[in-house]
């Protein structure tokens, strides 16, 4: 059966190859009439036509994938992002393959080689703690890539980030102005530049009012449910004046709830609640719950193309782009 090419499809539109190759890799705007375009939508549909990729990538020195790596691809803040990236990479007529390194040094850097061995033509990351090294070296091989959710300090590499001083800050005042004056932040013990910047943004409003204090809540990412479970115990002391409960991750919100819900304590009667991020989790809880919502298309859509511009031009732009985050608020941190 003879394989359909582009000069086939060329010949059913009565059109130039050219004008099938500019339709073929969304570059038409501007070039070719809005007919022609249709005509050759509809070639390609009635011939069945698909690209040939090897030839491709033997005349562009491309393979059309892309590599990502996320933190942990079983929190739904990173599987919704994969999968706007994903179709975000289709649109650029590449192939994502997904990683995930679960915070771990070790994987994260084995993914980036394993993704270099299949000669990817860029990578989209979530950098992990103590990575920041191995990245430089990386940059020196000259493969394009851009960060994504975290910067690493001492690594000058484009980044796709949120405001997460200015967002903490937000919240943090959200529940002053709700009258509460005992404020726990319940975040990872990290070194992770994202979630220093809030717990920072959060501790900045407090020290702004000489009438509120803080607490830190430090938990182990591997230990996650202990933690947080004596984490509240130490917070229901007769001693402990908290009145509200700041999650730096819905991951730390899930569980919080979990034994909050388990202990039979009223929110925000007792506690009021804020977490960063979305989850259909919290649907299962009584009350809604006031979140910090990312904007993951926009997070999406610049990854791709910041990555895509490195391929296109090689050259390795540094600048961080910072999008902002917005606080939802519902029942779980009014009154």
């Amino acid at each position: 059966m003879k394989r359909i090419s582009i000069k086939d499809v060329a010949k059913e539109a009565g059109v130039s190859i050219a004008s099938v190759s500019y339709v073929l890799n969304d570059r038409a705007e501007g070039r070719i009439g809005e007919d022609t375009i249709k005509r050759v939508q509809k070639a390609v549909t009635d011939l069945n036509y698909r690209p040939n990729k090897i030839a491709k990538s033997l005349k562009t020195q491309r393979t059309f994938t892309l590599g990502l790596i996320v933190a942990d691809i079983s929190n739904p803040y990173f599987s919704e992002l994969a999968r706007i990236i994903e179709d975000e990479a289709r649109k650029i007529d590449c192939t994502l393959i997904i990683g995930s390194c679960d915070e771990d040094k070790v994987k994260f850097e084995s993914l980036i080689d394993t993704f270099r061995e299949r000669q990817v033509d860029g990578l989209i990351m979530a950098p992990v703690e103590n990575s920041g090294a191995y990245l430089k070296r990386l940059q020196k091989s000259k493969i394009p890539f851009v960060l994504i959710d975290r910067n690493m300090p001492g690594v000058d590499a484009a980044s796709v980030q949120i405001n997460n001083f200015e967002v903490a800050c937000t919240a943090t005042e959200h529940l002053l102005d709700q009258g509460r004056r005992n404020i726990c932040f319940v975040n990872y013990t990290s070194k992770l530049e994202s979630l220093i910047e809030r717990e920072r943004g959060f501790k900045a409003s407090i020290e702004d009012n000489k009438e509120a204090n803080f607490k830190i809540l430090g938990i182990d990412k591997n230990h996650i449910d202990r933690d947080i479970e004596l984490g509240i115990e130490s917070i229901l002391t007769a001693e402990s004046k908290v009145d509200a409960l700041f999650f730096s991750s819905n991951r730390l919100a899930i569980s919080g709830l979990k034994q909050l819900r388990k202990l039979k304590i009223p929110v925000p009667e007792k506690f009021a609640v804020v977490a960063f991020d979305e989850t259909e989790a919290y649907e299962l809880f009584s009350v809604p719950i006031s979140i910090i919502r990312q904007p993951l298309k926009e997070i999406g859509k610049l990854a791709i193309a910041t990555v895509d511009k490195q391929i296109q031009n090689i050259e390795m732009p540094k600048e961080a782009i910072i999008l902002n985050a917005e606080l939802i608020i519902k029942e779980s941190s009014l009154g």
